[in-house]
């Protein structure tokens, strides 16, 4: 389990179809501390870390199945070399929850639409997939490219997200453009209401 508190910004060094798609990322994580079969959360993508390096810089190298990469923004945008990817290492217990449950499992993926500068923020609309549009309420939670956030407002399945300086600045958002395509997982809470309702 994740919180979407990113704690560190990866970039990809280097991608090779090996049955299953494998990737070596960039961290500022202390790999010392992470074992094989950890969990990283990248870019709201919940892998297993299969290899750790040291050199050039520090590195962790995680396979990724055929299926993961069609239901995620890899299938769409791939992992070209030097891309910014957002990274959380798994909760653990007595962990601060600074942000909200993240399973780590992309639900689908949606597309920005618009952006516009509101004083210093950034306020982006997302299109959500008609399947996942009724699990979005304003003022609840998603999360994005493995950031947890607070939807602003929904039309349809369009939905409003505001970014600060200070998310922009420790997550790969201010790095993004119209068109781009995110990874998003709704709210755990949001699916098990919506599937109470079917039996109600």
């Amino acid at each position: 389990m994740f919180t979407g508190i990113i704690t560190d910004i990866g970039s990809i060094l280097q991608v090779a179809q090996e049955g299953d798609l494998r990737a070596r990322i960039a961290t500022g994580y202390d790999i010392d501390g992470i074992d094989i079969g950890a969990s990283i959360a990248c870019d709201g993508v919940c892998l297993t870390v299969v290899a750790l390096g040291q050199m050039p810089q520090p590195w962790f190298d995680v396979q990724i199945s055929a299926e993961t990469v069609g239901a995620t923004n890899i299938g769409r945008n791939g992992w070209p070399l030097g891309k910014r990817i957002n990274l959380e290492r798994a909760l653990k217990v007595g962990d601060e929850l600074g942000g909200h449950i993240v399973a780590g499992h992309v639900d689908g993926v949606a597309e920005i639409t618009a952006m516009h500068d509101e004083g210093d923020s950034t306020r982006v609309t997302l299109k959500a997939p008609e399947a996942l549009a009724r699990f979005i309420a304003p003022k609840g939670s998603v999360a994005l490219n493995g950031t947890s956030l607070t939807v602003n407002e929904v039309d349809g399945a369009s939905f409003g997200i505001n970014f600060i300086p200070h998310t922009k600045q420790a997550t790969t958002w201010g790095d993004v453009a119209v068109g781009d395509a995110v990874n998003l997982e709704i709210d755990t809470m949001a699916r098990y209401v919506a599937r109470l309702q079917e039996f109600a």
